[in-house]
């Protein structure tokens, strides 16, 4: 699975860890994550990630 870079803070959500903080369980892939998810650590959408 691959990973995802926020563009604005750097912070790079990995799918096998997932974002237990924001009910996102491990190995969710990226496409799979709720549209109104937001980056845990500056509060970016998804639409400001991008692949690495």
């Amino acid at each position: 699975m691959e990973k995802w870079k926020c563009s604005i803070c750097g912070y790079v959500y990995d799918p096998e860890a997932g974002d237990p903080d924001g009910n996102v369980p491990p190995n969710t892939p990226f496409e799979k994550i709720p549209d109104n998810w937001v980056c845990p650590v500056c509060g970016a959408t998804k639409d400001q990630f991008e692949k690495v």
